[in-house]
């Protein structure tokens, strides 16, 4: 996996550059946490009683940009890639099955997870680049605007790449990046 470049976001731009240059800031922070490990170290789980580990990061992020970008925003009508099919992607009780599960197949690795993950997210981009940050989706029975996506994600990605910051380090000790 080459190692990817990280673009830091302009400190003065409009709304929509600032929110998506964060975003994909974030993005790319989960691919660097993932750079250069090997498929044992992506599926090294945290501690005990945890199962999170690199790779099921990924999985879960997968599972987000879906939701939010195509399933909430774009109203698609798709199957989750991992975790539950039959799980109602809009119960905000049980994050976990609502955007799959963080576990990981014995068959799956992280160039098959990071090629649907990255898939996923060229999908996202195409849906919100022809919308205006007012447009929205429907999520509970409530609209929801792209703007409101924008800052979830954004938070979704910084949240979980601290996780993805504490299992790196876990793994080699590296820190940073």
């Amino acid at each position: 996996m080459d190692t990817p470049e990280r673009a830091v976001p302009p400190l003065n731009a409009d709304e929509r550059t600032t929110l998506t240059s964060w975003l994909d800031f974030h993005r790319t922070t989960l691919a660097l946490k993932c750079a250069g490990l090997d498929q044992q170290q992506v599926r090294e789980e945290s501690v005990p009683p945890s199962t999170l580990s690199l790779l099921g990061l990924v999985q879960h992020l997968t599972e987000v940009e879906r939701n939010w970008f195509r399933r909430v925003l774009a109203d698609e009508q798709l199957p989750k890639v991992y975790g539950d099919e039959d799980a109602d992607v809009t119960d905000e009780q049980d994050v976990s099955q609502r955007y799959g599960s963080f576990e990981v197949a014995p068959e799956t690795t992280l160039e098959r997870a990071l090629a649907t993950w990255r898939s996923e997210i060229e999908r996202a981009d195409a849906n919100c680049s022809r919308l205006s940050l007012d447009a929205t989706g429907t999520v509970m029975g409530q609209a929801v605007s792209l703007r409101w996506i924008y800052v979830h994600m954004i938070e979704e990605y910084a949240r979980h790449n601290g996780h993805a910051d504490l299992l790196r380090e876990r793994i080699d000790g590296t820190t940073g990046f």
